[in-house]
């Protein structure tokens, strides 16, 4: 008998990374795959992502409006998630649901599933980042799941070490890099046309996040500021996630491509037009995670501004600096440095492992799907 499996997506940042999961698992025979989506993808103003998702399987769509990005109008948003899923998943019944991270549209998915006892595959536990909400609800993801994947050996440890059996526990490495290897670049006349943008002697990819953990979100403005100063560059600046503060960012970004024509701003790239960029860009900048883990595949440098990302395993060629305008500005003098770029060339991604999503998907292959749900605490030695 087939096994049902969902797959949950409630944003970009899901969806281009399990790509080639979901790709994978729809080839094989012994599963139902169905692909659910939800949050931003329907979004105008995030990109309406899923307007960029393959069709060539099944799709459940649960759309639900944000009208702000205020923390209320999120609690809202995540009860009518919690609300409409609950009865989405209840008709189909899945034997085993896919989440990837640590996002609230995902953290609302996992606790309807747990209630329903349909157990919880979670993707890049573990992991630490403590200038962000999303923190603490990946580590509670982590408990209410019954299998996990995890990036790298530490992360490993962090997630037996939250109580989890360590049979139950699999480095697979990073999807985001294994899609890095299998990605098809543009080449640069194709890319200049897609992002209506001509390259400069200097280009950077810029991705700003709010910071949801303090008391004072991380402004944008020495960013901006610091951006300004430099002559011969391009800016193509991409969407913040949907958190409290990102309306303003979005403002703030738009006003500056306004004032400066070396400059764009798409609310989503896709993933093909995005790690193009990396390839052809001097550097990215901002606090996304992807600075962090796939970017150095690339021998790219990032600058990791402020707290955000605060946690994480850290490749050499990440700057990390604060969120300041000197700061900045010394770290982007770094950026271009022939002595650092120099250095790029023996980086090595810590993230990366051989055949990610393979060895995911032959997990899921022998595993036995009706003892999923329960499972004990175990205490270390």
């Amino acid at each position: 008998m087939k096994k049902k499996i969902w797959v949950i997506s409630g944003s970009r940042a899901e969806y281009f990374l399990l790509e080639n999961l979901i790709n994978k698992l729809n080839k094989i025979k012994k599963f139902d795959f169905v692909l659910c989506l939800t949050g931003s993808h329907f979004l105008k103003k995030y990109g309406y992502t899923f307007s960029q998702v393959k069709k060539n399987f099944i799709i459940k769509k649960i759309k639900i409006g944000l009208e702000s990005d205020s923390r209320e109008k999120i609690i809202v948003f995540m009860s009518q998630l919690m609300r409409k899923f609950s009865k989405e998943i209840s008709k189909d019944n899945p034997d085993l649901i896919i989440i990837l991270g640590d996002r609230y549209e995902i953290f609302t998915v996992a606790i309807c599933a747990m209630i329903l006892k349909i157990p919880i595959a979670h993707i890049q536990g573990g992991e630490i980042t403590e200038g962000a909400f999303d923190d603490s609800m990946r580590h509670a993801i982590t408990k209410l799941s019954q299998l996990h994947f995890v990036t790298t050996e530490e992360y490993k440890k962090r997630v037996h070490q939250m109580g989890e059996d360590k049979k139950s526990i699999f480095n697979v490495g990073s999807l985001g890099v294994e899609n890095v290897k299998k990605i098809k670049f543009l080449k640069k006349k194709n890319l200049e046309k897609k992002i209506k943008l001509k390259l400069n002697k200097r280009n950077l990819l810029i991705t700003f996040h709010p910071v949801t953990l303090n008391k004072h979100n991380e402004s944008i403005d020495p960013l901006l500021n610091s951006l300004a100063k430099l002559k011969n560059t391009n800016f193509l600046f991409t969407s913040p996630n949907i958190d409290p503060g990102s309306i303003e960012i979005i403002k703030k970004i738009k006003k500056f491509v306004l004032k400066n024509k070396n400059s764009k701003f798409y609310p989503s790239l896709g993933q093909q037009l995005y790690f193009s960029c990396v390839k052809l860009f001097d550097g990215v900048i901002g606090n996304s995670s992807s600075g962090i883990i796939e970017v150095p595949s690339f021998n790219k440098g990032s600058i990791n501004i402020g707290i955000r990302q605060k946690g994480r395993i850290f490749s050499k060629s990440v700057i990390n600096c604060e969120n300041n305008e000197l700061s900045i500005d010394f770290s982007l003098k770094k950026l271009f440095s022939k002595k650092f770029k120099k250095n790029l060339k023996k980086n090595k991604n810590p993230y990366y492992k051989k055949g990610t999503s393979k060895n995911i998907v032959n997990v899921l292959k022998k595993i036995t799907f009706k003892d999923l749900p329960y499972k004990s605490f175990y205490d270390l030695n």
